[in-house]
């Protein structure tokens, strides 16, 4: 079924994540063994701005990608430390089709809205050209910037463990992010994290 989908997506000329009208969406389970043995990830971390506009992030993938970020770990807790187990941040993904919400403790996506708001991320040009797009919040309360860093930081080393270009950017228009994701008022934007295999 989802090849079916993604087919529609490249006729489209999109890349990005298409999931149709579903309100959610089961994963893949995660990876958790294998890759660059992380002191070489740690060493060879960097940001990336180049983009292969013609290949797409499979579903593998970004189970992975959403499962370091902010998953369950092999003890029950998140792949992330929290301050005080606050558990205060949200990570989204953002297509051409709708906004999607991840819940790492059962690893799954749920439909936010059908908003495309992948535009409201592109101050920059290279940004257009990515193909998957990470929206980090959280509650206005303590830790919950720490945590988002903790987040993007791990999407960092598993991008350079398999060979993504990613960056972290704040160059974004947070205050309709907030808005049209319709986060209560005690939630803020941090930051957005473009994501895609590297431009040859």
């Amino acid at each position: 079924m989802f090849k079916h989908i993604l087919k529609i997506c490249i006729a489209t000329a999109t890349l990005l994540p298409c999931w149709g009208n579903a309100l959610t969406k089961e994963l893949p389970a995660p990876a958790m063994t294998g890759g660059m043995p992380l002191m070489e990830a740690i060493a060879k971390r960097h940001s990336a701005r180049d983009f292969d506009t013609t290949r797409a992030i499979d579903d593998q993938t970004l189970a992975d990608i959403l499962w370091v970020a902010w998953g369950k770990g092999l003890h029950g807790k998140r792949t992330i430390p929290t301050s005080r187990g606050l558990q205060n941040m949200q990570l989204f993904v953002l297509t051409p089709t709708g906004t999607w919400e991840y819940d790492g403790m059962t690893h799954t996506l749920r439909k936010v809205n059908k908003k495309n708001l992948i535009p409201l991320c592109e101050r920059q040009d290279f940004v257009k050209n990515a193909p998957l797009h990470l929206l980090y919040t959280c509650m206005d309360d303590r830790g919950g910037e720490c945590h988002v860093g903790s987040a993007y930081q791990n999407v960092y080393l598993y991008c350079t463990s398999r060979g993504l270009s990613t960056v972290v950017r704040a160059m974004i228009d947070k205050d309709a992010l907030k808005r049209e994701i319709g986060l209560p008022e005690n939630h803020k934007v941090i930051v957005h994290q473009c994501i895609g295999w590297p431009a040859e």
